[in-house]
């Protein structure tokens, strides 16, 4: 059998038991096909479109706050590619007196271009002004880093390297 024999076999099926039906049979099985088609154009065309709607302000207003992060952060990077650089005894410095203010949660290890800070209970909040003024003060970037946190605080220690040199 072809598809269009089956497909003719099939319409003369519906034709026939369509014809068998009494007028208020018809009437109720045009209404549920109403109800049907009403319902799928609900569920596939206006309820997602509507929902979209809906939420469309909210999202752009993520999106923008978001831009407007992504914006800060590129302007502070290309600030920090045009800050001239620091000497190397001058950026040590600044290191040391930045880890003198943690006190004995932290202990700094330099060695030529490459700082090592090891920290023991420090919280987050000090150590990512510290992170922020080592990068500010001394132009050092952090290459390696491997903290965990415990419930004082953190505990690891973070590698920078200092000048230009860094990568």
């Amino acid at each position: 059998m072809t598809l269009e024999e089956w497909r003719q076999h099939w319409q003369q099926q519906v034709r026939s038991r369509w014809s068998a039906l009494d007028e208020r049979e018809r009437s109720l099985v045009r209404f549920a096909g109403v109800l049907v088609l009403l319902a799928l154009l609900w569920w596939v065309g206006l309820q997602p479109a509507l929902r979209t709607l809906r939420d469309t302000p909210q999202r752009l207003a993520e999106v923008s706050t978001q831009l407007q992060h992504m914006r800060r952060l590129a302007q502070e990077a290309r600030d920090l590619r045009e800050a001239p650089t620091v000497a190397a005894a001058q950026a040590a410095r600044a290191l040391q007196a930045a880890t003198e203010r943690l006190g004995p949660a932290a202990r700094l290890n330099l060695q030529g271009q490459q700082a090592t800070l090891v920290v023991q209970g420090l919280p987050g909040d000090v150590l990512w002004a510290w992170l922020g003024e080592a990068r500010n003060a001394a132009r050092a970037r952090p290459v390696d880093v491997q903290l965990t946190r415990s419930g004082n605080g953190y505990n690891g220690t973070v590698v920078l390297v200092l000048g230009a040199e860094a990568p």
